[in-house]
């Protein structure tokens, strides 16, 4: 049996957990750059193939706002953050102020870009600090490279060097909400790709049991 088949959903529940710790460092690292009350949570956490990444954020042709960073340590493997184009544009709108911020055609605005890039990085280091905490595993992640393409063509050129080695992601879904705004709600995907054997790695030093 192979390792994906042996995770089951009590394993995903785990890993669920540790990502709404890390929504709730974020989203208290977010209220501080805001200046405004921000909640985060992750609803769900699963186990989806490359295949179905692309179904995920809308298809091949969506064009995604996308944070990409190298995992580097005990667990080595790869993170992507993708972000519907107009939720990205709203979140930069929140994040400087610029209302006539916008994504659809460039030049785009540095100073929206490299708010976006900041963003991206709390929230993957709020993720990964939590994972590292609970795991103790050493997890170093890259300077993060932030792209506006259309999901297909992110997607292959980041996943060329890992699917030679893996075909399956852990997908962490997350919320991000205004708390005094009702409409102001964000959502994204993050994308964690273990190499092969720190899929393992991650879930061992979990504590939990991988029935052969």
């Amino acid at each position: 049996m192979s390792y994906i088949e042996r995770i089951k959903s009590y394993h995903l529940d785990v890993l669920k957990e540790i990502g709404n710790i890390g929504a709730g460092n974020a989203a208290t690292a977010l209220s501080t750059l805001l200046n405004k009350s921000i909640d985060m949570k992750v609803p769900s956490v699963r186990i989806v193939s490359f295949q179905e990444i692309t179904d995920l954020v809308g298809g091949a042709d969506k064009v995604v706002a996308a944070i990409f960073l190298r995992l580097e340590g005990d667990a080595p493997g790869s993170m992507f953050l993708l972000i519907p184009v107009a939720e990205a544009e709203q979140l930069i709108r929140r994040l400087t102020g610029d209302v006539t911020f916008q994504l659809s055609e460039p030049p785009f605005d540095e100073l929206g870009l490299s708010a976006l890039q900041e963003m991206g990085n709390i929230l993957a280091g709020s993720y990964l600090s939590a994972l590292s905490d609970f795991t103790r595993l050493n997890l170093q992640p890259s300077v993060p490279a932030l792209s506006i393409d259309l999901a297909g063509a992110i997607l292959s050129f980041g996943l060329i060097e890992v699917s030679q080695v893996s075909d399956y992601t852990i997908v962490i879904d997350t919320e991000v909400n205004e708390m005094d705004n009702e409409l102001s709600q964000s959502s994204g995907h993050f994308f964690l790709l273990p190499d092969p054997t720190a899929f393992e790695q991650i879930f061992t030093a979990l504590g939990v049991e991988m029935d052969e």
